[in-house]
């Protein structure tokens, strides 16, 4: 069996700072689990680990890909498979860390098989929603996939573009590829996963308290670096928590006051939302109902010494 550590739980619940501690008690590589701190121009505003902390461990999967390109659960967990194969070619602990819960499902229990899908068969999708309009583009694909259609929302603009580029690519439905059996990754993989979940008053604090200090580390000139590559803004870079709100402080629409605080809204429901998903999607070896403290820390590594993950390398 390959042992593999996962820490996940809501953003801003002290994850990033038990896997470098964990990562240094037990040679441990860090291995990226979050759909944003994937892209290379937002190391303020996704809170990816600092250029000295990176430099304390390996970090893998952190800042690789532009802005302007998507990342999909499978691509990630294709990519975090060869990392984690390349940790134990190391001798060292794979530490996936992250709170993008559908990329940790596909590495523990896998996705369906998907098709690639061509950039022409993309491009013809966008240019049909543009052309009908979110409410006739969601009901074309209603008429091609029905279960997609009464599944997604008209606002969902990406989910419901990649349905419909799948059926124009494959001449199959979304539907019923993801009726195929998924394929785990890892078979041989051994997980103990570990879920952040600290109460609600302290994780909603740690959410705002974070905002404030990624203003004052220049979060405000990352999202006007961001704004000035001209990019679509429905790539998932340009969704990222807070930069909507900054583009609109940037574009004149609202103060900066304004921006923090609607930032700081979105963060704390993208919290819960996490938390909820966490508590129904993904089964851990350990649910931890504290905040982060050096203490914290300490209990876990007993528990992951006690599991003999560490032994199995």
């Amino acid at each position: 069996m390959q042992p593999v550590l996962i820490i996940a739980g809501p953003t801003a619940s002290g994850k990033s700072h038990l896997a470098l501690a964990a990562a240094q008690e037990f040679c441990g590589t860090v291995i990226n689990a979050d759909s944003m701190q994937i892209y290379r121009e937002l190391r303020i505003l996704t809170a990816r680990p600092t250029p000295e902390e990176e430099g304390v461990v390996p970090h893998r999967l952190y800042g690789v890909m532009d802005a302007a390109e998507r990342c999909s659960a499978g691509r990630w967990a294709t990519l975090a498979s060869v990392e984690i194969a390349a940790a134990h070619a190391a001798g060292r602990l794979p530490i996936v860390v992250g709170g993008t819960g559908f990329y940790l499902k596909a590495l523990t229990q896998g996705l369906s098989a998907m098709p690639e899908v061509p950039a022409e068969a993309r491009a013809e999708a966008v240019a049909l929603r543009d052309q009908l309009g979110p409410q006739a583009f969601h009901a074309e694909l209603a008429r091609i996939d029905p279960r997609a259609g009464e599944r997604l929302l008209v606002v969902d603009a990406q989910r419901v573009t990649r349905a419909y580029e799948v059926w124009l690519a494959t001449g199959r439905s979304l539907s019923d590829w993801q009726d195929e059996p998924p394929v785990p990754p890892l078979p041989d993989a051994h997980f103990l996963t570990f879920v952040l979940d600290p109460p609600r008053d302290a994780l909603y604090a740690a959410c705002d308290a974070r905002f404030d200090a990624m203003l004052a580390q220049g979060a405000l000139e990352e999202v006007r670096a961001l704004a000035a590559l001209g990019l679509d803004l429905a790539l998932p870079a340009m969704k990222a928590l807070g930069v909507p709100d900054l583009l609109r402080h940037l574009e004149g629409q609202i103060n900066l006051g304004e921006a923090a605080m609607a930032a700081k809204q979105a963060t704390r429901q993208f919290a819960k939302r996490q938390s909820t998903w966490f508590r129904t999607q993904i089964g851990p070896s350990e649910r931890v109902s504290e905040q982060f403290s050096e203490s914290l820390c300490q209990k876990i590594f007993t528990k992951i010494r006690d599991s003999r993950l560490t032994t199995q390398i």
